[in-house]
């Protein structure tokens, strides 16, 4: 068995070496005989020998290195745990030092500590004030120091210097000097279209701020100001023309009394819809519709006042006259008396009344149309109510009932329309009774004369 074993190895061997002969054989020349192979197989041995006894001796280099190394870092551990001790010796007597130096600290600090509390306090409430205070924007940057100021008295190593304690007061009594002057400076305005241009400014106290007739709003971050898009009344931007054109004296101005806190009031009322907004664009399509009708119905109700009342002028000069004319209602109707003067009394009634009854159609002419306006208006406004509360209450659904400006368009559009039925409707019914008595007299005249006629004519017979 062992002699198998090992002619199996040398098998092997002699297989190996002979691959690897042929391997170097087929890199390099092909050898030309076999003691050319034998040479180039013996020197492949010799050089894989060499290989690897190099390789052996670096791995024991390496070893030996690996023991100073390993050396090294254990003598390094050690000294850095000395040094570990050491240095947790030394933090603890600085610990104490440092207890030490900070009772001396709040001995020698006293009552300064109470005096630094309230100084802190003050200077918080007084960054907050500057910050959003219209006089920053003629005075800019002028908390700045307040921060640096709030850090030394809150700080354990650092003491604020008498100079920035003695701004801090200077700084709050300018704050309410300047609260109650109005002064000009210059500045830049951010103008509607985005343009900055360098113009004069009028400050009114901590109210308002108002450059060249127009009032401007204050944005705290970066000191800017901007002119409103929308302006108040016309009256307000007079008074604040004036204002930057007077040298002296008493000027009525408009003030925001909210300017010092913001200026929400301003902002309220120049963003709030004037009436013409109101009635022009909140009342939608029922409000265009309640703007037609009552239209219409003016012009019905002028046109029904110009002519009845030139009607009325016109019978009044027939009443003053002996001669029928055919202009007029009541000529027509004497007319009539006139043509049938000699029939009889039943004819001649016949004859009148057929007269008035002619004439009644255009001067009643109008009158049901009118009515109807007056009752359709209101009807109409309420109709519009209707739409804005259901658009009021698709609102709450989509949205919720915790933001009123999300309910504030349906409520306002149905209030509006409800405001104009009944703006159309008075006037309406007004001239409907103007019209409609003006037509009643007019009738009692022909009337009125139709019946002496008739009576003269039964007593000649």
């Amino acid at each position: 068995m062992k002699m198998k074993f090992a002619k199996r190895c040398l098998v092997a061997i002699a297989a190996g070496l002979l691959s690897t002969s042929v391997a170097m054989a087929q890199e390099s020349d092909k050898a030309a005989s076999l003691d050319e192979l034998l040479n180039m197989v013996k020197d492949s041995r010799i050089s894989e020998t060499t290989e690897h006894r190099n390789r052996e001796q670096q791995f024991t280099r390496e070893k030996g290195n690996q023991a100073n190394l390993l050396k090294k870092a254990q003598d390094t551990l050690v000294a850095e745990e000395r040094r570990a001790e050491r240095l947790e010796d030394t933090h603890t007597k600085q610990e104490l030092d440092v207890d030490a130096k900070r009772k001396q600290f709040n001995e020698r600090l006293g009552s300064l500590r109470e005096l630094f509390g309230h100084l802190t306090s003050t200077a918080g409430d007084l960054r907050a004030g500057l910050s959003g205070s219209l006089i920053s924007a003629q005075y800019p940057n002028r908390g700045e120091f307040l921060t640096e100021l709030i850090d030394k008295m809150n700080s354990n190593t650092r003491l604020p210097r008498l100079e920035e304690i003695e701004r801090l007061w200077y700084e709050q009594q300018r704050q309410m000097v300047e609260s109650g002057r109005v002064v000009a400076f210059t500045g830049t305005v951010i103008k509607p279209n985005g343009e900055n241009v360098e113009q004069e400014v009028i400050r009114i106290g901590s109210f308002n701020l108002v450059s060249e007739g127009k009032y401007l709003n204050y944005v705290p971050d970066g000191y800017k100001m901007e002119e409103l898009i929308r302006q108040p009344d016309g009256k307000y931007l007079s008074a604040a023309s004036k204002l930057q054109g007077a040298s002296s004296g008493l000027i009525g101005v408009g003030l925001d009394p909210t300017g010092p806190t913001g200026g929400s009031l301003l902002g309220a009322l120049i963003n709030s819809p004037t009436w013409g907004e109101r009635l022009w664009t909140q009342g939608g399509v029922v409000g265009y519709a309640i703007m037609i009708v009552g239209a219409f119905g003016l012009l019905i109700g002028l046109w029904r006042l110009v002519y009845l009342f030139s009607v009325n002028a016109r019978v009044s000069s027939q009443l003053k006259s002996g001669k029928a004319s055919t202009s007029n209602p009541l000529g027509r109707v004497l007319k009539a008396a006139e043509e049938n003067a000699n029939a009889e009394t039943e004819t001649l009634e016949l004859k009148l009344e057929e007269a008035v009854l002619k004439e009644r159609p255009a001067i009643e002419s109008g009158l049901a149309m009118l009515k109807i306006i007056a009752a359709v208006a209101p009807l109409m406004g309420l109709l519009g109510t209707v739409t804005g509360m259901i658009l009021t209450f698709q609102a709450i659904t989509i949205f919720g009932a915790g933001d009123p400006k999300n309910m504030a368009s349906g409520i306002s559009s149905a209030l509006i329309t409800t405001v104009w039925g009944l703006i159309v409707a008075i006037p309406v019914v007004l001239i409907h009774t103007v019209v409609n008595g003006r037509a009643k007299r007019i009738i009692h005249v022909l009337e009125e004369q139709s019946a002496g006629i008739i009576a003269e004519n039964a007593e000649r017979k």
